[in-house]
């Protein structure tokens, strides 16, 4: 039996990369396909205002990367809060992604802004800083993919940071078996990084451009990390309590 994922997607892609990647939603369908546990998934374009109907169930909902920030005050994000806030207290598994990763942090309570470092782009390292059973196969260090101005400044209050480093503290972090989230993106490939970064080299300044188009020579875990989301959704929780809003 497949997992069912309801992927909500925060974004449309640059024209210049429809035609070839489709949009985040796509992507994150062939990250998961790669992956040892099968899944189906429903792609919905918040942005666009489409959203699951309520009767639809679905193992876990999963919230994109977008150009959009996090903090931002978009009617289309305010539902978008109140959408994920009310998936929180019903007990529902939630995952996010850069933008995602964000927004969920700020809707449970912790803070996002732009960073003061500026932007983060190219292959990132992180050091872990906490084990968990879905986190199968295991590895010392992280590294991702990543494209991204804003941060998570502040945690709320009951999660645990997964990983970290100098430029980006709270990379990653989970909330007990229910929410976990990733700065970095699993989703993307080399070439798909490499032509959003010629799309921004003016606004990224040479320097950062350089040293970002340089890094692409690693290789990313974002199968990996892939895999360790699927694991993360198919773990039966100890007990599911439905929190009153």
């Amino acid at each position: 039996m497949s997992l069912r994922i309801c992927i909500l997607e925060t974004d449309v892609l640059r024209p210049e990369l429809i035609g070839q990647y489709q949009g985040y939603g796509r992507m994150f369908e062939q990250l998961f396909a790669s992956q040892p546990i099968a899944a189906q998934f429903d792609v919905y374009n918040v942005m666009n205002g489409e959203y699951p109907d309520d009767d639809k169930k679905f193992d876990a909902y999963l919230v994109t990367g977008s150009k959009a920030d996090s903090f931002g005050t978009d009617p289309w994000i305010e539902t978008l809060k109140a959408f994920l806030l009310d998936r929180y207290n019903r007990g529902d598994k939630l995952l996010g992604v850069c933008f995602g990763h964000q927004v969920l942090a700020l809707v449970l309570g912790g803070k996002t802004e732009r960073s003061s470092q500026g932007w983060g782009v190219g292959i990132h390292r992180y050091q872990l800083a906490a084990k968990a059973p879905w986190m199968d196969p295991t590895v010392s260090e992280l590294t991702l993919l990543i494209s991204h101005q804003d941060q998570v400044t502040a945690l709320p209050e009951n999660a645990t940071v997964i990983a970290s480093s100098d430029f980006c503290p709270y990379a990653a972090y989970h909330i007990a078996d229910q929410v976990l989230c990733f700065q970095g993106h699993p989703e993307f490939v080399h070439d798909y990084s490499r032509a959003l970064l010629e799309l921004r080299q003016q606004s990224l300044g040479q320097e950062v451009y350089q040293k970002a188009v340089a890094s692409l020579v690693e290789e990313h875990q974002g199968g990996m990390v892939g895999e360790w989301m699927m694991r993360f959704v198919a773990q039966q929780p100890e007990a599911k309590a439905i929190r009153s809003a």
